[in-house]
């Protein structure tokens, strides 16, 4: 039953990053071709950007296809590490984008540029919504790369919020310098979520301890089982984005069943996600 519910939800995410390809393709095709023809920077800037995070939703699919293949003999656990190296290489894609956004809201405030306001409100507007449908998708999602193409959308929703509403100050007389001032803000919000989620992809990445684990605590923990004295040497690294591993050596007292109490270490470690545990007690 467990494995059927795990295809289950395996299906529905996988079909999610579908959608959300699917989509986007087709807005960024849109949004391309009227950045070129009337001739907005802004508009062909966010085209740009949003084809980064659709890349990077074609990168999630991949890896997260790849985490559902069984292991093998040269790759013993599996692909699921690759669920981790698409969530780094998320990050670095947008932080090219944000490069990209600031670079492109330089330009605009030397070189204000006029252009059709109401075309590039009708495109902004129609990206928000797009890109708030995919953002939704993956809403409820808890592994990194969800949680990357959650961000990446919102990241995108909010970018085209800020060229509607240079594009709507711009309509009504404002100064043309309005447009890339807003997006280069949207741009120092969008950094800080992606530097949030750099640095602990960056972590697992290094087989350090997920940020959402305490060492200090996973020793208590196995601590406090009955019939443990000593825990050492312990170490623990992600397998993937939703899965971790860890060894340890545990001292007992000698009137305990050792198999028991490797039974229970097991159990004690899955409320941290650590579904694969090597144990090697001593007395």
């Amino acid at each position: 039953m467990h494995n059927h519910d795990h295809h289950d939800h395996h299906l529905k995410v996988t079909n999610k990053f579908l959608w959300g390809i699917l989509l986007n393709t087709l807005f960024v095709s849109v949004e391309f071709f009227y950045g070129w023809k009337v001739d907005s920077i802004s508009l062909t800037a966010d085209a740009w950007h949003n084809l980064s995070d659709v890349l990077g939703l074609i990168l999630s699919w991949f890896a997260f296809v790849m985490a559902g293949k069984s292991p093998t003999k040269k790759y013993t656990y599996g692909f699921s590490k690759g669920t981790i190296l698409a969530s780094l290489a998320n990050c670095v894609v947008l932080f090219w984008a944000v490069a990209e956004m600031f670079s492109n809201a330089y330009v605009r405030i030397k070189s204000p540029t006029l252009i059709d306001t109401n075309t590039v409100m009708w495109i902004a507007g129609l990206g928000i919504v797009i890109n708030t449908i995919t953002a939704l998708l993956f809403f409820r999602e808890k592994e990194l790369n969800n949680r990357a193409a959650f961000l990446h959308m919102i990241a995108d929703a909010l970018v085209s919020v800020a060229v509607l509403l240079g594009g709507f100050i711009i309509s009504v007389g404002g100064p043309q310098w309005m447009d890339p001032i807003i997006g280069a803000i949207i741009g120092l919000v969008i950094l800080y979520g992606t530097w949030n989620l750099f640095k602990k992809t960056l972590r697992l990445s290094l087989d350090g301890v997920p940020f959402e684990i305490s060492i200090d605590k996973v020793i208590t923990d196995v601590k406090n089982i009955e019939g443990v004295l000593e825990v050492k040497n312990v170490h623990i690294w992600a397998i993937s984005t939703t899965r971790n591993a860890c060894t340890l050596e545990v001292k007992l007292r000698d009137q305990y069943d050792s198999e028991k109490i490797k039974k229970d270490i097991k159990q004690e470690l899955r409320q941290f996600r650590i579904q694969h545990t090597t144990i090697e007690t001593y007395l």
